[in-house]
């Protein structure tokens, strides 16, 4: 079958995307179990094989890279894509970056404070933590660029021309210390800084990543005219998923990339947080591949568990500073005040990590139940008052 007959130039593949949900809901789902292990293990039990599972596989190929991924395609499939709707959404999602900041942080940290009066623990990184860079202010700036692209009428390659020379750059600006703790948080959001405090929360920086996003625009763009998706997806998409996979094993087994300061990402985290241009490109083949393999995973799924799915999707930004809120609060202020540490054998961990996606997913389904009343009423109330 000839390329244009399975790629449409029309926008013909509308409407919600399972595999879109699906790709959205695994990471969500698993990021209690992802943080709790992080939070509550030690350097030796966490490259034990189901720690090493959340933190290095889940966490790292399959989290953060797959929800940028989505953000691009995101703007493909709704109304609000205009240049300014860009801007709006951006702004609100770097604000609500530091909103998060002083939910999961500074609330835990004066509270673990007050109560144990360790302020090398509670308040010496705190700046860092309530100012720092991590997933939802790199979103916020990429819909903002991405919206002055457009505003710029860029083509979809020259985005990838900018989206790659920025990669670049950034691949050669990882772990700066600009020797200033203003300088280290305000850049952070744009290059990797740190210092060796490690205080220093430089996470998803704007160069080193942008790219991700701007793959999953162009990959919506594809996808939303595309016929036939079975075709489309299999086998040589899905193969992607394969590839990556190599590459992941032989960066495992060697020690490069983001496993070069060490056998977990813990031991090295900002070799991940400040990825290099190879492993971004590794990040966006693993995306398209495994789009692949979650659409082949909901085609064969009950409408229950799609719906379950589909739900996780929607309150994705609900739960995950949910989640976040529960987590520090219970590892580090909580089980620290009773057990004079934050480590917990694996039984524990887990069974503290699915408690907390339960909560956090109950009251995410809460609070989009009382937004919808509340938008239910005010359109009422606006419908009466002009009858």
């Amino acid at each position: 079958m000839r390329y244009s007959e399975w790629i449409q130039k029309d926008k013909i593949n509308t409407g919600r995307q399972q595999e879109i949900d699906l790709a959205r809901a695994i990471p969500v789902l698993s990021l209690p179990f992802v943080h709790c292990v992080i939070e509550c293990s030690s350097l030796e039990s966490i490259g034990k094989p189901i720690p090493f599972f959340f933190d290095v596989v889940i966490g790292a190929p399959l989290g953060a890279p797959i929800f940028m991924f989505c953000m691009g395609i995101s703007l493909l499939y709704t109304k609000h894509n205009s240049y300014k709707d860009m801007l709006k959404r951006g702004l609100i999602l770097f604000i609500a970056g530091f909103v998060l900041n002083i939910i999961r942080f500074a609330i835990p940290y004066l509270t673990g404070y007050l109560i144990t009066g360790e302020y090398d623990k509670y308040i010496a990184p705190m700046p860092f933590k309530v100012f720092g860079n991590d997933i939802l202010q790199f979103a916020g700036l990429a819909f903002m660029l991405l919206g002055l692209l457009k505003k710029l009428k860029i083509s979809d390659m020259g985005r990838v021309g900018v989206a790659t020379v920025m990669s670049l750059v950034g691949w050669n600006f990882r772990h700066v210390n600009m020797k200033n703790d203003f300088l280290n948080i305000a850049l952070g959001h744009i290059i990797g800084t740190e210092a060796p405090s490690g205080y220093v929360l430089s996470d998803f920086p704007l160069l080193n990543w942008f790219l991700v996003p701007v793959a999953g625009y162009i990959f919506g763009n594809i996808l939303i005219r595309v016929q036939d998706k079975r075709k489309f997806y299999c086998p040589y998409l899905v193969a992607l998923a394969g590839i990556y996979l190599v590459y992941f094993v032989l960066e495992v087994t060697i020690g490069f990339g983001m496993m070069n300061g060490g056998k977990t990402i813990v031991e090295g985290e900002n070799n991940y947080y400040h990825a290099e241009f190879f492993d971004i490109i590794g990040y966006i083949t693993c995306a398209v591949g495994m789009m692949g393999v979650y659409f082949l995973i909901s085609s064969h799924s009950p409408e229950k568990l799609n719906r379950f799915f589909n739900s996780l999707s929607r309150n994705i930004t609900r739960i995950y500073i949910i989640h976040w809120f529960f987590v520090v609060m219970t590892t580090n202020v909580i089980i620290y005040r009773i057990n004079g540490t934050q480590e917990l054998p694996l039984w524990q961990t887990m069974l503290l990590a699915l408690i907390i996606f339960l909560l956090s997913y109950c009251l995410s389904l809460w609070l989009e139940k009382r937004q919808l009343q509340k938008k239910a009423e005010k359109k009422a109330a606006e419908e009466k008052a002009t009858a």
